[in-house]
């Protein structure tokens, strides 16, 4: 026996003993750096025995592991009360919470990041250690780059996407981050960032700090922590996210200090490396050789740092440090791509390992970015039943995964592939082209076809078949199978089997639930036609201008947007006896049939009251009786205004309204209105009218909030764009204007609209 191990270890490749010393020395460098924070805390406490007892170095030592034995403490633990301690008394007016000074967990966090040696890492570390028991869920590192621009070298806790959309912040975003670095103060949000500022995070409310960067120099960069949801942030949480904020910029201070190869070159470009970060399979971004240098890994996929276990540390990083059993057979593929500019086809390393041994660099291709760039992307030789493919494929529910030998004419499967086929668990595993017997006709002759052109020309097998199941019905499973290369031949079929029966009834059933929805949406556009109509049919027309003496008017009205936004506004102008006119505009709260039933009986009504010949204020009363009263409540706001062409001047009321726009000479005003309540909302509410002398060629706009309303501007701004557009209409007849204000529109609220311009003749 021990002979036999003595002969099987002289057989060992050297690539495979290379590459279990790399493991080993990433692993041995890991925990180095572990014991490099802890001996940093252990040494920082030590200091401070010193000085408070008087003692030598060593003797402090002694006494506080010593101290720690004694009181059944973590000497580490120990070490950070005794540095907490050692901060001093807090400040006056200070917080109880304050003067606990960090957690041992924070300050542990803390030494433990410092000794990390990529920026990743360091974020990684400060939320996993720190930041996650305080229910943080995410971390960014930006740092100040050229022009100003925050560029993001860190994180932890968000998506490849994510990160590729801030990875740059330029100085003139609306963002928090460039507030905070400009300022170099903390903003604490605990309800997420206001419109229109903007931030990485899961939702717009969730909670987040947004801390600067700084060091002796000045601004570093900015440190974001995120939050899953709104959370308070008390005082002595804010103190601890601090003094791990101290701990990043520390950090990014010393991430100036590379090896060369690390500052080379430009940077890859993120929409590149984002791609890459959503492949399954392994994929390396690779810059170079130039010259006789050696390959520089620039960027690496989740799945290629699983695979390569010499990426343990930050990139860029040398292709030797990364694959060392694999190194020498790449970098003349690399070579050979830079040089024609064309893909290398797919083919497996000779890197003296059998296939399904760990490491192995199957279907490996090589793409030619640039002159200068190339990215690599190969999968995990061999699958047996040892491998971490099957087990995890054998551990889930509904699948179950394959390798077929096409030389041996033999396949091996997990346990869960035999209850997937309807087999017992000691049948004979089937290579995927015998598979025929088991399915239903016409899917044995798809499989069968599949799997001939795999092998071939290589392509991948995809495909769902019925399975008859020993007590009765079909199974409807999903095949996905790959070509297994080595050194481009065909050797193998490797691949997976799903269960998607249960997926399949659930679409059997949504297209059921999609034909109700149907029905539903036939009788929703039925409702809104309705509505639609009865808005148009109501909106008046402007009438005669014989029975308009001394004035121009033009109405319009402009549907919303969105079908399914059928609003509530209305116009209206009506002449009155005595050569007097009524001029109205409103606006019905909400949409749909209801507000278009609501804004009926509201214009209908003030129709009526005009004529009585009572004033604007006295009307919105009335109106505001008849709102209370009308089936559903409704609640609108309003403009009631009554010219009287003797005096010329213009009496009128607002309802909550958003109040009229005068352009005389040239000049656009406002006109401020009373305090009124709108309609329907209290009951006897009394209302207040402003009188407003008018001269000839002045012109009215009375509007509704469609008209100017936007998602990202407030009401002053609103009026102040619109005040801007009605002087920059110029001279025109009130029809011409009200058109070219109707496309000037700044609202984007998608809410309809109606407009009523008068002028004084």
């Amino acid at each position: 026996m021990d002979g036999e191990s003595s002969a099987t270890q002289r057989a060992r490749p050297p690539a495979a003993d290379a590459a279990q010393s790399v493991a080993q020395l990433a692993d041995e460098v890991a925990w180095l750096r572990e014991e490099l924070a802890r001996r940093h805390l252990l040494d920082l406490a030590a200091g401070v025995l010193v000085e408070r007892y008087a003692l030598e170095p060593a003797d402090a030592a002694e006494r506080l592991l010593a101290l720690a034995d004694d009181t059944g403490q973590r000497p580490e633990d120990l070490a950070a009360d005794l540095l907490n301690q050692a901060i001093g008394p807090p400040p006056a007016g200070s917080t109880a919470a304050e003067s606990a000074g960090p957690s041992r967990q924070v300050r542990r966090a803390g030494e433990l990041a410092e000794a990390q040696e990529s920026l990743d890492e360091v974020a990684e570390t400060l939320l996993s250690e720190a930041l996650a028991p305080l229910r943080a869920c995410g971390v960014l590192i930006w740092r100040q780059g050229a022009g100003d621009c925050l560029e993001l070298v860190g994180g932890a806790g968000h998506s490849g996407l994510e990160r590729t959309h801030w990875q740059w912040v330029p100085p003139l975003w609306p963002t928090p981050l460039r507030r905070a670095h400009a300022e170099g103060m903390p903003l604490w949000l605990p309800d997420g960032p206001t419109a229109p500022d903007r931030l990485p995070g899961p939702s717009s409310g969730a909670a987040r700090a947004v801390l600067p960067l700084r060091g002796d120099k000045g601004p570093l960069g900015v440190l974001l922590v995120c939050w899953p949801r709104p959370t308070e942030l008390p005082e002595e949480l804010r103190q601890d996210v601090l003094m791990l904020s101290q701990v990043a910029g520390r950090v990014l201070a010393a991430a100036r200090r590379r090896p060369s190869y690390l500052l080379s070159g430009p940077l890859p470009r993120p929409e590149l490396t984002s791609l890459l970060d959503l492949l399954a399979h392994p994929a390396l971004l690779v810059r170079g050789p130039s010259g006789a240098g050696e390959p520089l890994v620039e960027h690496a996929n989740q799945a290629a740092r699983h695979a390569a276990t010499g990426l343990l540390g930050p990139v860029p990083r040398p292709l030797g440090q990364v694959l060392p059993y694999a190194a020498s057979a790449l970098s003349k593929l690399i070579a050979r791509a830079h040089e024609s500019q064309v893909p290398q086809p797919e083919a497996q390393l000779p890197n003296e390992r059998r296939p399904g041994e760990p490491g192995t660099l199957a279907n490996v291709r090589v793409l030619p970015v640039d002159s200068e760039r190339a990215v690599v992307l190969w999968h995990l030789g061999g699958m047996d039943r040892s491998s971490s493919a099957l087990r995890v494929a054998g551990g889930l529910a509904g699948l179950g995964a394959f390798e077929d030998d096409v030389t041996a004419g033999t396949s091996r499967w997990t346990e869960h592939v035999f209850e997937l086929l309807g087999l017992a668990p000691d049948a004979r595993p089937r290579p995927l082209a015998e598979l025929g017997p088991l399915l239903e006709a016409r899917d044995s002759d798809e499989l069968v076809s599949s799997v001939g052109r795999l092998i071939d020309h290589q392509e991948s097998v995809k495909l769902v078949v019925r399975v008859r199941r020993p007590e009765g019905g079909l199974r409807r499973l999903r095949i996905i199978g790959e070509p297994v290369l080595t050194q481009g031949a065909l050797t193998g079929i490797a691949g997976i089997f799903q269960d998607i029966s249960a997926q399949y009834r659930t679409e059997v059933a949504l297209e059921a639930t999609f034909d109700q929805l149907a029905t539903v949406r036939e009788q929703s556009a039925v409702r809104h036609r309705l509505a639609l109509q009865l808005q148009q049919a109501i909106v008046p027309e402007v009438p005669d201008p014989r029975k308009l003496p001394g004035l121009q008017v033009a109405a319009r009205y402009r549907p919303a947007g969105q079908e399914y936004r059928v609003g509530g506004d209305w116009y209206d102008v009506l002449p009155l006896p005595g050569g007097r006119v009524m001029v109205a505009v409103g606006d019905v709260a909400g949409h749909g049939i209801e507000a278009a039933t609501g804004m009926v009986a509201l214009s209908n009504a003030l129709r009526g009251l005009a004529l009585t010949g009572q004033p604007p204020a006295r009307l919105l009363g009335w109106l505001n009786e008849v709102a209370l009263n009308t089936v559903g409540q409704p609640t609108a706001t309003g403009v009631c205004a009554v010219y009287d062409p003797d005096p010329r001047c213009l009496v009128w009321a607002s309802a909550g309204h958003l109040p009229p726009l005068l352009l005389r000479d040239g000049k656009a005003m406002v006109l401020k209105p009373t305090r009124n309540i709108l309609l329907g909302a209290l009951a006897e509410s009394t209302y207040h009218e402003k009188v407003t002398p008018l001269r000839a060629q002045d012109t009215l706009f009375l509007y509704t909030d469609g008209l100017i309303e936007r998602r990202d501007t407030d009401l002053g701004g609103s009026l102040a764009a619109l005040r801007d557009a009605v002087q920059a209409l110029g001279p025109a007849d009130v029809a011409e204007q009200a058109d070219r204000l109707l496309a000037r529109s700044t609202g984007d609220t998608e809410d309809d609209t109606s407009l009523v311009v008068l002028r004084i003749l």
